[in-house]
């Protein structure tokens, strides 16, 4: 077969790669002038970092089992994670159970009721009993207090803003699930992983093994429409770097495209299209600091805290080493919000006028001179929100045109969106290519 894929993120190259490896033809458009899609790198200090923050958990066993397929499986390095909050005006060390014990915002019996609450939700193993509730609803009918006032609530509205009452909670189910897999025992740090030479080493690789094998792909190369024929796809149309129009044809073709843009490269039956518009996407906009110092001793921060106008303080550095980047501490500022949010349109000195002042509430001692570069990168279709019963809404892979297939973090579930995800959903759907070539195609009715 010769197959069309529509974005070189981690799905559209992941599903490259084993049709590659199959004998198939693959021909990858990604309009972006690089690879990676939400893992793609810039260059600092001379080594790659990732635009926004990335690391993997040990159970995310679809990317250690790609890098295993790749020969690169040695590079995954694993890390002791340090966890802080930030609620009340005050940073807490939460890396640890002990650490929520000490956990002064809340009230002594709360904090024992967190604790044990958390190990309840990791015992369950049927999410599909928890689908008709959402979140919000759940957590306040068996925790609420101040652990669930304090906690829980702040970061499900800093996550999801007005749409974190109409979360489902597969979505919490899953989150806890994966923090207990990555803990060493109930009293253990969070182990993180991260590949020497950041993301970029699976992702060359990839692109490497997909070239070795007659693929192609094709960067700053913008799909235009997906022609079709008598309701089989045909050929994708694209634009070349130089706006030349390129039409080629194809047997098949996927598409990793967000589901609010995919409807703008083929008409689609009204149910099925349906089913992509209804699920509304959060925008990231993600701030990079290069600084001289460290702000904080931890790697992750919990923010707790509506007065803090940005979701989360990741230091990259706090866990990896700042040798990498010539030196430098890196900090990520990282904020969902809706693409109709006045904050998704700040130029970059807008947002550093926005956030930088309230550094000083993790370390008073911070002063703007301490950063020495900034990046900026912004992202239209971050995070979807998944509602309750989703199951039974779930856009499915196999669109109604014949021989086109859709891809992306709306097909997720229960599991929130991730580069592990991406991956698994891309191999899967490389077999099921390869399945409906031999068996035939099947209507995703």
């Amino acid at each position: 077969m010769k197959i069309g894929i529509i974005g070189a993120g981690a799905a559209g190259l992941s599903a490259a790669f084993d049709l590659s490896a199959k004998g198939h033809k693959v021909v990858v458009y990604e309009s972006a002038p690089f690879i990676g899609g939400q893992a793609s790198t810039i260059p600092v200090g001379g080594n790659p970092l990732e635009r926004g923050y990335h690391h993997l958990f040990t159970n995310d066993q679809a990317i250690l089992d790609l890098m295993s397929d790749l020969g690169v499986a040695e590079a995954m390095k694993w890390y002791p994670s340090r966890v802080g909050t930030y609620t009340s005006g005050k940073v807490y060390k939460t890396t640890t159970a002990l650490d929520l014990l000490r956990f002064g915002a809340i009230p002594f019996f709360d904090r024992i009721k967190l604790g044990l609450f958390a190990l309840k939700v990791g015992r369950i193993k049927e999410w599909r009993d928890l689908e008709d509730q959402t979140a919000d609803y759940w957590l306040r009918e068996r925790l609420g207090g101040k652990a669930y006032e304090k906690v829980w609530e702040p970061l499900l509205k800093g996550k999801f803003g007005d749409f974190y009452d109409r979360i489902g909670m597969p979505w919490f189910w899953s989150k806890i699930q994966t923090r207990f897999a990555s803990r060493q025992g109930i009293r253990g740090r969070e182990m993180l992983g991260y590949p020497d030479g950041s993301f970029d080493t699976i992702f060359d690789k990839l692109t490497a093994a997909i070239k070795s094998r007659d693929g192609e792909i094709h960067t700053s190369t913008p799909v235009e429409r997906v022609e079709v024929v008598a309701g089989v796809a045909k050929a994708l149309i694209a634009k070349s770097p130089s706006g030349e129009k390129i039409r080629e044809e194809f047997d098949t073709i996927l598409s990793t495209v967000p589901s609010f843009s995919f409807p703008d490269l083929v008409d689609l039956q009204d149910d099925y299209k349906k089913r992509l518009t209804d699920v509304h996407y959060l925008a990231a906009v993600v701030v990079v600091l290069e600084m001289d110092r460290p702000l904080t001793k931890f790697y992750w921060m919990n923010i707790a805290d509506s007065d803090v106008p940005f979701l989360g303080l990741i230091e990259h550095t706090n866990m990896l080493p700042k040798e990498w980047y010539d030196g430098r501490n890196i900090l990520y500022l990282t904020n969902y919000l809706d693409r109709t949010d006045p904050v998704y349109s700040m130029s970059q000195d807008e947002l550093l006028d926005l956030y930088l002042p309230h550094l000083t509430k993790f370390n008073p001692e911070f002063d703007r001179s301490w950063i020495k570069k900034v990046h900026y990168n912004a992202l239209s279709a971050a995070q979807p929100i998944i509602g309750t019963n989703y199951s039974k809404a779930i856009p499915d892979h196999r669109t109604p045109v014949e021989k086109l297939y859709l891809a992306n973090t709306t097909q997720i579930y229960p599991e929130d969106r991730g580069t592990n995800y991406s991956i698994k959903m891309g191999r899967e759907l490389a077999d099921m290519i390869i399945e409906d070539e031999q068996h035939g195609w099947k209507s995703w009715k």
